[in-house]
């Protein structure tokens, strides 16, 4: 067993961790926060847009069981790559896209990844998600952790209003 971990900010963080959890090689997801200025910060700091960070989902895996590379096209089709201000209705830095790499190797696949997207001709705008090396995570409070577990129908709510599930259906030709 070889594990890594990955980390991807793809807006709001309740969205994101469902789609990698319970799978195959998939040993923990969680919710929490990369990227600023200040030590163990609060969500009430991070959603004002001030602290620098962004709201991600740090997934701990098994290289021999899941590919960081499957992760990859996992995350791609969960966000638009091409909004520079936010992910559908939650709009400011802190719900802005990146991938945060752990390894040359990650680096190396985000930036093949990023190309393919690119390449793919889906999008019209360029593709905005940066890649940046991995700051300290910052775990988010119990109650964001398994969100769409803990409140079904408020995330699945949330989802709906959010326009996400429209836009990948429309722009990832992956139905749900």
């Amino acid at each position: 067993m070889t594990i890594e971990k990955a980390t991807f900010a793809g807006g709001c963080f309740w969205c994101m961790v469902q789609p990698f959890d319970q799978l195959p090689g998939i040993v923990e997801v969680k919710s929490g926060y990369m990227g600023g200025t200040i030590d163990q910060p609060t969500y009430e700091q991070v959603k004002t847009g001030q602290s620098g960070h962004l709201e991600v989902v740090q997934i701990t895996y098994d290289t021999e069981l899941f590919s960081y590379k499957q992760l990859l096209e996992l995350y791609w089709p969960q966000i638009d790559p091409t909004d520079a201000g936010g992910q559908f209705q939650d709009r400011g830095s802190q719900y802005t896209t990146a991938i945060f790499f752990h390894t040359e190797e990650q680096k190396k696949l985000a930036e093949s990844s990023r190309k393919d997207v690119e390449e793919s001709g889906r999008f019209q705008q360029p593709i905005v998600t940066s890649i940046r090396p991995a700051e300290p995570f910052h775990c988010a409070e119990e109650d964001h952790q398994d969100f769409y577990k803990k409140q079904p129908e408020a995330y699945k709510k949330d989802r709906k209003e959010s326009g996400r599930d429209e836009f990948i259906v429309k722009n990832w030709d992956i139905g749900r």
